[in-house]
């Protein structure tokens, strides 16, 4: 739906993922939305003739229910139809449901109902206020279970956290879903790729040629910057120049030259958008012939997925959310697997709450640098920011040179391309 500028949609949707101060309210009320909603062929209401009138109609849909009752402002049609579907999922303003009761879910576990509702807010809402309604809704009123029926994964709207809620009930999904969970996260996985294959493709290939230097370069291909560094004892000072003996120049790197990615990602629950994100990168990564791409998941065991990095969605669907976590097991696999230590980047994407050996975690990562390999540790990758973490971990990391901090995949293009060039990655600011 499109939404003009002065539409309350975007005051009464809910301000971010899991927040509890809401829109319509912090806890749910009675009623199914069904019951809570008019029908969504009423007519829309005319506009309010004062800006006043507006924004006493927006702080009517943002409190809902009795709170708002001193805005003098009576909802009808479309409007009335929108504070249904948000009083369905965040209750009424008044800390009450009917009759003086304490408040309660309003989508119940009836998947007519929830399946009726999915549709009001898509009909109502733009497609991020509906991704952000969704998450709440199966947050807040457990309805994952719900998600395991065909015809509720028909009705969604997908999305990355979505998707990381279905591999969470992957193993309880009956075979009648399956087909349609792996169709929800394909288009997923696919509208990713879209958005972020051709701009990673284009700066790691740039870092690849950039980072193979030559010393007979062609004037476009000289790198200034570098070449006055190593001719600096032939200054000149009569004519305040210096002769540049020996050129340094960007290389362009042949399909031999190659250098190594290794992806190892934490699949504890608390990282499931960093995990479906990875497995897109894993994928782009691997499609390019000069880099050589191993992508391993880890919980308390160590699985190595490279083998399956042609389709995400089956890396994806190879994964487990959820369980221990043993950082040390997996950097030991990882480190076994690395053959040109200086020609490797090492990726951690991890929380880092370690539930194996501390000191040989540190220990690892430490020799590995020794080695030659860039070691990037990434507390998160997706577009929420950094979770919750170990920061006694993160701190120990960063004393070694291996500073951990959230990436965001717009960001990460950047960061693969200066770990390739080695050079200083660009850590975002701390918000």
């Amino acid at each position: 739906m499109t939404t003009e500028p002065n539409d309350p949609t975007t005051a009464a949707a809910p301000a971010s993922p899991g927040t509890t101060t809401t829109a319509a309210g912090a806890t749910p009320a009675e009623g199914h939305p069904a019951d809570a909603s008019p029908a969504p062929a009423s007519p829309a209401p005319t506009s309010p003739t004062s800006p006043t009138d507006e924004r006493l109609r927006r702080w009517r849909l943002v409190l809902g229910g009795e709170a708002a009752e001193g805005t003098g402002c009576v909802l009808n049609g479309r409007d009335a139809a929108m504070d249904g579907a948000l009083t369905a999922l965040y209750g009424r303003g008044d800390g009450k449901g009917q009759a003086g009761k304490e408040r309660s879910a309003g989508l119940g576990a009836s998947a007519p109902s929830v399946a009726r509702w999915l549709g009001d807010i898509r009909t109502y809402f733009p497609s991020s206020v509906v991704q952000v309604m969704q998450r709440d809704a199966i947050d807040r009123l457990g309805l994952s279970t719900l998600l395991l029926e065909p015809e509720m994964l028909e009705a969604v709207e997908a999305d990355v956290h979505l998707v990381g809620t279905l591999l969470s009930l992957n193993k309880a999904m009956p075979e009648t879903t399956k087909e349609t969970a792996r169709a929800v996260v394909r288009k997923v996985v696919e509208d990713l790729e879209k958005r972020l294959a051709t701009r990673t493709r284009a700066t790691l290939t740039g870092a690849l040629d950039r980072s193979a230097r030559i010393n007979r370069p062609r004037h476009h291909d000289i790198d200034w910057n570098r070449t006055i560094s190593a001719n600096l004892k032939h200054y000149l000072p009569e004519y305040r120049t210096i002769v540049p003996e020996r050129l340094v120049g960007y290389g362009r790197a042949s399909r031999s030259v190659k250098k190594e990615v290794v992806l190892c990602i934490d699949q504890s629950g608390s990282m499931a958008a960093s995990v479906v994100y990875a497995s897109v990168f894993g994928a782009v990564l691997a499609s390019m012939r000069s880099i050589d791409t191993r992508l391993v998941v880890f919980d308390t065991a160590v699985v190595d997925l490279t083998d399956q990095l042609d389709d995400p969605v089956d890396v994806l669907f190879g994964t487990q959310l959820g369980g221990g976590t043993d950082i040390n097991r997996a950097l030991a696999y990882c480190q076994s697997q690395i053959t040109r230590p200086a020609e490797t980047v090492m990726v951690l994407i991890s929380d880092l709450y370690e539930g194996g050996i501390r000191h040989e975690m540190l220990k690892r990562v430490a020799a590995m640098k020794a080695s030659g390999v860039q070691f990037v540790t990434l507390l998160a990758l997706s577009d929420e920011g950094a979770p919750a973490y170990d920061r006694e971990h993160a701190a120990a990391l960063a004393a070694l040179g291996a500073p951990a901090f959230a990436c965001t995949p717009d960001l990460f293009p950047e960061v693969m391309a200066a770990a390739i060039e080695k050079r200083p990655l660009p850590i975002p600011d701390p918000v």
